[in-house]
């Protein structure tokens, strides 16, 4: 059965901060082509050139040499393409002698002071240097770059990265080995560039600020949430707190940093595993996996937390649960709930070494072995290049594929293919539909604009469901253009919804033109921009893919999640409730900075909209003690033909401690004669309670049928 698409859209300049710390871009890469002398590769610059890094190997896995670019054979979706550039590239493994002595003994050797530790800050630099063109930077070498993620990164973590990589510097790098060190912990630095200099490379990591953005670690909302009661101090970047897409985009900087180095590369990746929210962006993943792809280089992940043991009941480094909630020790829920916990945030990992030639390193304490194995992956290669003789630059998948022209018993293990260039020309009224139709389904998602999203979902009939879907995005993305007496800026976008067999089930496609006061325009790089559409679905499984482009500039912002409506008809003696929202702000209609068509019925129908006025779902729950929380759902009572009585309360716990609970509140009426929806509505100051991390739970009782529900999310308060 076909769900109609009907939509109506609402956007509305939010009256809070929007710390947004944005990622700059890498370095564009310059693409490079040579002639076939040699010794010196000569590279024109191009868009089109294609770059492959071939490793043949024998049946005994040792590197095949002496091979010339007429024993290759380069196609490109089955079209045979003329290789331009060719190089071999000579990897050697002589390993460096240990150091002979430490710095401190080194320098009393000399007869000299030892010199003061030069923090990592100080050794910042703004991006890895690209090749110039003309120039293989880095002739018959391997180039590692280790890459702390520190965002979130418990500090014995943190220490055992440290360690990790101290030991390969130390021990395990080779001669032909160059490495470079970047960190992120709210924001993406390079310490230093790739380089053979051992005693700099370890003088950076020993100054690595251990325990930075620490504090946002440990995270849980389930039954293995540790009773820590301790205080909490956070970034005030409410996107930047349980949003992984941040992770990833840091992530995907780096690697375009290293596009224009037509070397092969492995990013070793020591994090503590990237643990999905609910409100992440597949599509910020694909586009992570892709830049590497692009850029020829392979991910290495390596889990940090080393081979973990799991104690349900607290060990000598983790408490137990505390309070009603510690059941779940002796039932076996923390146990699973650990479990599933770890293989969750391991995922992430797994995919991005698959998917870029890599390996995940997981559930070892000696996580050199994980540089070690880029390191090892990394043996001596061919650099072949081509240009394609496909010039369209439609963004589509190329696949390749590389064989030997003589008979040869040897692997080849090269890249799979690429996604081509997109080039978006200034849109005009004709083809602004079609080509925001291409962009929203390129396989190569573009994730220029920060967006989060939040879908719920309120019964209208016994199988229609009005969907809400609300987008924020940091109002510094946008570029406003001097129109009149007004600042203003055009957004088009488009949005679509799939159902479980790919079929489309619902598609919204318009533009917002914003307009605002000179004044108004002044703080808008402080603020957030919430954008509303709403769906009528019927009950089932979704893929939701939007995309918004902003019109001054170009740029454009992907977003693709998915959701399920569930089938509240169905009797599973549980109270049937909506989706919970949650929020700090009623915005007034009026306030609206612009708006799309509005379907009439939708919009009348919409629950979260009451006196001319919008509850504003929060998307990231997160909060300020400066704050009220606003709570918003229905409960549906199907046979009623008069309300019922509710009670509803709200708790926040930090671990399994009730850090609070509000007064119970009566729903004595309010029941909708046609959906059977009674509202429950209600809100709460923040100032009494601790700024922290808590976890939010809803609870919803019939006292009449004795039937109840509950809803539980993450959320966190600032100071």
């Amino acid at each position: 059965m076909r769900s109609h698409a009907l939509f109506f859209a609402l956007v509305t300049f939010l009256l809070i901060s929007a710390a947004f710390t944005q990622q700059k871009p890498g370095s564009a890469g310059q693409t490079m082509n040579a002639p076939l002398a040699r010794p010196t590769v000569k590279f024109e610059t191009t868009t089109q050139l294609v770059i492959v890094n071939v490793f043949v190997k024998d049946k005994d896995g040792r590197p095949v040499e002496g091979l010339t670019a007429s024993d290759f054979s380069v196609f490109e979706d089955g079209k045979p393409q003329q290789i331009k550039v060719f190089e071999f590239q000579r990897v050697e493994d002589n390993q460096l002698p240990p150091p002979r002595l430490g710095f401190a003994e080194r320098a009393a050797d000399q007869g000299t002071q030892t010199p003061p530790a030069r923090s990592a800050e100080a050794a910042v630099q703004p991006a890895i240097t690209p090749a110039r063109p003309g120039e293989i930077k880095y002739k018959d070498s391997r180039l590692l770059v280790l890459y702390f993620d520190f965002q979130g990164m418990p500090v014995e973590d943190q220490i055992r990265a440290q360690e990790g990589a101290l030991k390969f510097l130390t021990t395990q790098m080779s001669a032909a080995d160059r490495v470079a060190i970047m960190s992120y912990a709210g924001q993406l630095k390079v310490l230093h560039d790739f380089t053979d200099d051992r005693d700099a490379l370890i003088r950076v990591v020993k100054s690595l600020v251990v325990g930075e953005a620490s504090e946002m670690a440990n995270t849980s909302a389930d039954e293995s949430a540790e009773d820590t009661g301790a205080a909490f101090t956070a970034d005030d970047s409410e996107f930047n707190i349980f949003n992984t897409d941040r992770k990833l985009t840091a992530l995907s900087n780096a690697l375009k940093m290293l596009a224009s180095l037509p070397e092969k590369k492995a990013l070793v990746y020591f994090s503590s595993g990237v643990s999905r929210s609910g409100i992440d962006n597949d599509a910020q993943l694909r586009a992570t996996i892709n830049a590497a792809l692009r850029s020829n280089v392979s991910i290495y992940p390596v889990d940090a937390r080393g081979l973990v043991a799991m104690a349900p009941a607290g060990n000598a480094s983790r408490g137990s649960g505390g309070g009603e909630g510690n059941r779940g020790n002796f039932s076996g829920g923390a146990g699973r709930a650990l479990m599933s916990s770890l293989s969750g945030s391991q995922d992430t990992l797994y995919a991005l070494a698959a998917d870029t030639g890599g390996k995940a390193f997981l559930d070892s304490n000696d996580l050199s072995l994980g540089v070690a194995q880029a390191q090892r992956d990394i043996a001596s290669y061919y650099i072949l290049g081509y240009y394609s003789t496909n010039t369209a630059l439609d963004g589509k998948f190329r696949r390749i594929k590389v064989q030997l022209n003589k008979k040869l018993a040897a692997k080849l293990d090269y890249r799979s293919g690429y996604f081509a260039s997109k080039q978006f020309k200034q849109f005009s009224s004709s083809d602004r539909e079609r080509q925001l139709e291409e962009a929203l389904m390129l396989g190569d998602p573009i994730t220029d604009l920060t967006l989060a999203l939040e879908v719920g979902y309120f019964r209208m009939a016994m199988d229609r469901y009005y969907v809400p879907v609300t987008v924020k995005m940091p109002g510094s993305d946008l570029e406003l253009a001097r129109r009149g007496g007004y600042e203003s800026a055009r957004l088009d976008y488009i949005c679509q919804v799939r159902d479980a067999r790919g079929r489309l089930a619902a598609t919204a496609r318009d533009f917002i033109t914003i307009r605002l006061k000179e004044e108004t325009a002044a703080d808008l790089a402080t603020k957030t921009v919430a954008y509303d559409m709403g769906f009528a679905l019927q009950p089932g499984d979704y893929t939701l893919k939007f995309l918004v482009r902003e019109n001054e500039t170009g740029k454009m912002g992907t977003f693709e999640t998915r959701f399920t409506v569930p089938d509240l008809t169905k009797d599973a003696g549980l109270l049937p409730i909506s989706s919970v929202v949650l929020s700090h702000q009623r915005e007034s209609l009026k306030n609206a900075i612009g708006s799309a068509r509005p379907d009439r019925r939708l919009f009348e129908f919409n629950p979260l909209i009451r006196n001319d006025e919008k509850l504003m779902p929060s998307v990231t729950r997160v909060f300020r003690k400066d704050q009220e929380m606003y709570v918003f759902l229905e409960a549906y009572e199907p046979n009623a033909e008069q309300t019922q009585p509710l009670v509803v309360s709200l708790g926040l716990y930090r671990g399994k401690v009730k850090a609070f609970e509000t007064e119970p509140v009566r729903i004595t009426d309010g029941l909708n004669p046609f959906t059977k929806a009674v509202p429950v509505r209600f809100s709460f100051p923040l100032s009494k309670l601790e700024p922290g991390r808590y976890i939010c739970q809803v609870n919803v009782l019939n006292p009449v049928t004795g039937r109840f529900a509950f809803w539980r999310a993450p959320v966190i308060l600032l100071p």
